[in-house]
This record gives C-alpha cells, sequence and structure tokens, in this order.
C-alpha cells in the first residue's frame, strides 16, 4: 500500500523517537573495552606469530 510523502515523513519521525541513544559515559566504556579488545588481540597474535616464527626456525635448523 503506497503512502503520501507527509505520511511517510511522520511515520519516519515516530519511529526516530523510539530510538534509544546511548549516554556518554555508555559510548565512552564500549569504545574503550573496543580498544582494549584491540589491543589485547593484537599481543595474541604477536604471541602466536612469534612461536611459529620460533617453531620454523628449529624445524628449518633441523633438517636444513
Amino acid at each position: 500500500m503506497a503512502t503520501n510523502p507527509l505520511q511517510f515523513i511522520q511515520q519516519t519521525r515516530a519511529e526516530i523517537a523510539k530510538v534509544v541513544w546511548p549516554t556518554r559515559r555508555e559510548v565512552l566504556l564500549t569504545t574503550v573495552m573496543v580498544f582494549i579488545m584491540a589491543a589485547l588481540t593484537a599481543v595474541f597474535f604477536a604471541l602466536v606469530d612469534l612461536v611459529i616464527r620460533n617453531g620454523l626456525q628449529v624445524v628449518l635448523n633441523v633438517f636444513g
């Protein structure tokens, strides 16, 4: 069913009014958590890379 542009705008405004926006504190906390998780992930993959590199060097030294 087609609605006219005025009805569409009214319905859109009604839906936007239902949105619950996060507080400044919530945004800050989630941002900090994202940075912490990114740092932990970077450390994890750096350690995995180090282990794989050293393991590969051992294998190459033994068989090379």
